[in-house]
């Protein structure tokens, strides 16, 4: 009995293991509005919460903004799978909505965005429901499912000036430098195994930084100007 026992103990780590290394990729970490007749509240579901672990190092930044870029909603959650918001937008206009997944430990960076209008459906004749949809199925924009070695770093971070990337193993081929909307702001071709990003005329704040090593594989690197 004490091995049986012992077995089943084994088998448990190794599926736990095993699991906890298997990546799901970007494309299937979706969100979706969740009972959103309401025309000022929103309350919105991101699945990439509960596919990307360890959870408590889950970093999801979403942003709101109406049609002439104005914010209506920002916040950084950690460990968290909803977010909400009250609005004043009417229901005759639209919303553009982003989140940014970021898990450091994983080593996971996916963006998602798309837009939010709202929706009357006759279900039966003169019978209508209404609710917020998303426009395009939020399609994911930036993902990191092909991973460089954690052998890449970068240093100092937060930083208010430069940012020196270092990889051992490789060159890097190509550095990208990303805003938390997702708007490229940066590109750099590389051949070389460090560089120094320059990051003091950005305001502060939280950037994405993706880069390519010779076999095109890439990672997403949170980086924070002071």
């Amino acid at each position: 009995m004490k091995n049986i026992f012992l077995t089943l103990l084994i088998i448990a780590g190794v599926t736990q293991v095993t699991l906890s290394q298997t990546e799901i990729p970007c494309e299937q970490k979706t969100w979706v509005v969740n009972v959103g007749s309401i025309p000022d509240h929103i309350d919105i579901y991101h699945s990439g919460h509960y596919l990307t672990n360890p959870r408590e190092e889950n970093v999801i930044t979403w942003t709101v903004t109406d049609n002439q870029g104005a914010i209506i909603a920002q916040e950084t959650l950690i460990d968290e799978d909803r977010f909400d918001f009250y609005h004043d937008i009417p229901t005759t206009d639209t919303m553009n909505i982003s989140a940014l997944l970021i898990n450091e430990v994983a080593g996971v960076a996916c963006f998602v965005e798309d837009v939010l209008f709202w929706e009357e459906t006759e279900v039966i004749p003169g019978v209508f429901t209404y609710s917020w949809e998303f426009l395009n199925g939020n399609v994911p924009i930036l993902g990191a499912n092909d991973l460089i070695a954690p052998t890449l770093s970068f240093y100092p971070n937060p930083s208010n000036e430069l940012i020196n990337i270092s990889f051992d193993q490789d060159q890097l081929s190509k550095l990208e430098l990303y805003d938390i909307t997702g708007k490229l702001l940066f590109k750099k071709e590389l051949n070389t195994n460090t560089y120094a990003l320059n990051i003091a005329n950005y305001p502060s704040g939280t950037y994405l930084v993706k880069v390519y090593n010779q076999n095109n594989a890439s990672l997403n690197k949170k980086i924070i100007k002071k």
